[in-house]
């Protein structure tokens, strides 16, 4: 990494440790920084030789970022050797994670329990069990159901949404306030 600027490597260091937080390995976390930062797409040998990692690495981690859908395979005019390069658009990149993360986490999940609610509960620790795991199924297909309406929105809408987030905390805040007032702020009475 020593033909790296101090601000790249720092920030190619900090998603390698990062990786292995997030469910990927030190180098996949590195790779993908790097493609990331490039100002142009990047072939397997520049990858290799930008971060001293040798090309079996390389495209051992290449491959785990395709199959996440975090790096695009690219063909340059007059070259035989393939180009990788990432999105730019930090939504475009959260909402492939999020895709990727339901895929392979939250759908065997839920594929699991509707299996198991289908089973006939023949004890009262399976009915209770299943209750449970009834809850976390609903919870879980709500969360899903709100996450496909998200994942509709167009990133300025989206980040207008997210933005409203604290808006909202801060009027719970209010109303809270509020009641513990006795609605002596608004002028109104909380008491019906």
């Amino acid at each position: 990494m020593s033909t790296l600027s101090p601000l790249v490597r720092s920030f190619v260091s900090h998603f390698g440790e990062m990786g292995s937080r997030w469910g990927i390995n030190r180098t996949v976390g590195q790779i993908y920084a790097l493609i990331f930062v490039s100002p142009k797409p990047l072939n397997a040998d520049e990858i290799a030789e930008a971060l001293e990692f040798s090309r079996s690495n390389v495209s051992m981690g290449l491959k785990e970022l395709q199959s996440w859908r975090l790096v695009r395979l690219k063909h340059l005019p007059g070259d035989r050797r393939e180009y990788f390069d990432a999105p730019a658009d930090a939504w475009e990149i959260f909402r492939t994670l999020a895709e990727e993360r339901r895929r392979r986490e939250v759908e065997p999940t839920m594929s699991m329990l509707r299996n198991a609610l289908l089973e006939p509960a023949s004890t009262d620790e399976d009915q209770i069990a299943q209750t449970r795991m009834k809850g976390m199924y609903d919870v879980i297909e709500l969360l899903m159901r709100w996450f496909d309406d998200v994942q509709r929105l167009d990133p300025n809408t989206l980040s207008q949404l997210m933005n409203m987030g604290s808006k909202v905390g801060k009027l719970l805040e209010f109303t809270g306030q509020v009641k513990r007032l006795g609605g002596r702020a608004s002028g109104t009475s909380t008491k019906e």
